[in-house]
């Protein structure tokens, strides 16, 4: 089932709540500045929720990236790692499409990556959920114009999201 534009602005469900910007597919930088901007305040907004709910230090995998040198930080979380986890969530996004509709793809990608990162901290997979939200419908909105294009829209909002907890890591 391939996504078309209007039906997805029409058939939103659960998730239409979501800025409706996120749902156009007419400006790839707009795109890519709403994404990065909706995506960054949920996951901070998470992540300091859950850090003050249970009285602790970081809910994410900082510690064991501290003691890696600085360009291999800067370049797995910020490069390397956008890109590939982009490439993976676009070919799971595209193969769930086929069964589900369009929210229901995107729902089902954020709960799947938000499942993943729960490997490593529960709470971390309850921080990443949302980015992966953000990330997935963005996919979805630009699928219509082509795997590449809509991947690096992705791929680049990823980048910009970790772009800032990467040099905190690398660097702090």
């Amino acid at each position: 089932m391939v996504t078309d534009s209007a039906s997805w602005q029409a058939g939103r469900g659960p998730i239409g709540f979501l800025p409706a910007a996120l749902f156009r597919d007419r400006r790839p930088l707009g795109a890519i500045l709403v994404g990065w901007l909706v995506s960054l305040a949920g996951s901070v907004a998470l992540g300091f929720v859950l850090t003050h709910a249970r009285s602790g230090g970081p809910v994410g995998p900082g510690a064991e990236l501290a003691t890696a040198p600085a360009p291999a930080v800067l370049v797995g979380l910020a490069l390397f790692s956008p890109v590939v986890e982009t490439l993976i969530m676009a070919g799971i996004l595209d193969l769930l499409r086929h069964r589900l509709g369009a929210w229901q793809a995107v729902l089902a990608s954020a709960a799947l990556w938000g499942v993943c990162h729960s490997l490593v901290s529960p709470w971390w997979g309850a921080v990443i959920w949302w980015p992966f939200l953000i990330f997935s419908t963005i996919y979805v909105t630009w699928r219509p114009h082509g795997f590449w294009r809509a991947a690096g829209i992705v791929a680049t909002v990823h980048m910009l999201q970790n772009i800032g907890p990467a040099l905190a890591i690398a660097f702090g």
